[in-house]
């Protein structure tokens, strides 16, 4: 699904509730054969998130669990603030959702595009996604840059 910018989805469903000043721990289920999930994992780190990382084989169990839409799902999910995190969604994305706290149940970059955080490609343009459905588009970012 290639389209004009990145799009990062909000699904409907869930409550809201402030955001706290101190970020919250977000616990990052992944491969441990998969380096770029290492390297989102840095770059949520580097944002100030506290992180625990869980390794399993076979992720598809809790993607299920959480409500994570085939067309949305990726290498790596996260959860933060009962919110899930699916793929390489920017650090400040995820800020802002839990800032705004909107009625939706997570947040998706669908598959791994070049030039999101932990896709880096020297040399490479970052790709720009866009799903369609239920989902709405919270943000729009060309690699690190929201536009």
């Amino acid at each position: 699904m290639i389209g004009a910018a990145q799009a990062f989805t909000a699904l409907a469903l869930a409550g809201t509730a402030a955001a706290t000043e101190t970020l919250p721990k977000m616990t990052v289920t992944r491969d441990p054969n998969c380096g770029c999930c290492g390297s989102w994992v840095e770059h949520i780190k580097a944002a100030g998130f506290p992180v625990d990382v869980v390794q399993v084989d076979d992720v598809i169990p809790l993607k299920a669990k959480l409500g994570v839409p085939e067309t949305l799902m990726s290498c790596h999910t996260a959860e933060i603030g009962g919110y899930f995190i699916e793929g390489h969604v920017p650090a400040e994305a995820v800020k802002r959702l839990l800032i705004e706290r909107p009625r939706a149940i997570g947040l998706a970059v669908p598959g791994m595009p070049v030039g999101s955080p932990g896709m880096e490609v020297p040399g490479q343009a970052p790709q720009s996604h866009f799903s369609a459905g239920k989902q709405h588009a919270f943000a729009r970012y060309r690699g690190l840059q929201q536009i």
